[in-house]
C-alpha cells in the first residue's frame, strides 16, 4: 500500500512542481502571449490539485490508522506479537525520512509559489500525520502482526491483510512470505516482521486455520 501510495505522489508531484514554477516565476510562453500569473483559472488549478493530493493522503492515513486498531484488538487474534525489532527500526528510519521528504516538498512549493497554499498543505499534512503515527505505534509496542481464523494481518508503515480464503500456496522466498491463491494472484510481507523465534509458532497457528490437504504450507522455516 505505502509503496504504491507514494509512486502516486510522485507522479503527481512532478506536474505539480512543473505548475508551481511556471507561475511561481512567471514564466512566459511566447507561443500563446502569456506568462505564468496570467494563465487562468490558477486557484481552481492549484484547488483540484491540492484537494486531490489531501485525498491520496487521508486516504493512506485513515487506512494506516484502521490497521493499528485492528491489530491491536489482540482477543480477536489466534496468535499475535510484536513487530521484530530489526522490523520496527526500520520503519522508524523510513517514516522519518519519508516525513522529511514531505515536509521540504511542501515547503519549496509554497516557497516558490504562494498559490500553491493547498497542495503545500497535503505535504505538510502527512509530515505531521507521519510523525503522530510514528509515534504512537512505537509507543507500548502497537505495531503487530497477527493470525485471525480468516486471515493474516500485519500492520506498520504498511498495512498487510493475507485472507485464506482462495489460498493455494504458502511459500518463503528471497526474506518475503508469499501467499499464492487461485487465478494467479499472489501478496506477500517481510519474514523479518516477526522474530526468528516465532517463525515455527506462526507456521503451526497458519496450518490449524487452513486445510492443509489443499493449500501447501512449506516446511522451511
Amino acid at each position: 500500500m505505502n509503496k504504491a501510495i507514494n509512486v502516486l505522489l510522485i507522479f503527481l508531484l512532478f506536474p505539480t512542481m512543473l505548475f508551481t514554477i511556471f507561475v511561481g516565476f512567471d514564466l512566459p510562453i511566447e507561443s500563446l502571449r502569456t506568462s505564468g500569473k496570467q494563465v487562468p483559472y490558477r486557484f481552481q488549478i492549484f484547488l483540484v490539485i491540492g484537494l486531490l493530493l489531501l485525498i491520496i493522503n487521508l486516504r493512506r492515513s485513515v487506512t494506516r490508522w484502521m490497521g493499528l486498531r485492528l491489530v491491536n484488538q489482540v482477543s480477536k487474534f489466534k496468535w499475535n506479537q510484536p513487530m521484530s525489532k530489526d522490523r520496527i527500526y526500520r520503519v522508524q528510519v523510513y517514516t522519518i525520512l519519508e516525513a522529511i521528504v514531505m515536509l521540504f516538498v511542501g515547503t519549496v512549493l509554497y516557497n516558490v509559489c504562494n498559490e500553491a497554499l493547498l497542495p503545500a498543505i497535503a505535504f505538510w499534512f502527512c509530515f505531521v500525520d507521519n510523525l503522530i503515527f510514528l509515534f504512537f505505534g512505537s509507543r507500548k509496542k502497537r505495531f503487530r502482526m497477527g493470525i485471525t481464523s480468516k486471515a493474516v494481518v500485519a500492520a506498520d508503515r504498511d498495512v498487510s491483510v493475507l485472507y485464506f480464503s482462495g489460498l493455494r500456496k504458502v511459500s518463503i522466498h528471497q526474506q518475503s512470505i508469499y501467499f499464492d491463491y487461485i487465478k494467479g494472484l499472489q501478496l506477500s510481507f517481510p519474514i523479518d516482521c516477526m522474530e526468528k523465534d516465532q517463525h515455527d509458532t506462526f507456521f503451526n497457528v497458519l496450518e490449524e486455520q487452513i486445510d492443509t490437504d489443499k493449500v501447501f504450507v512449506t516446511k522451511l522455516r
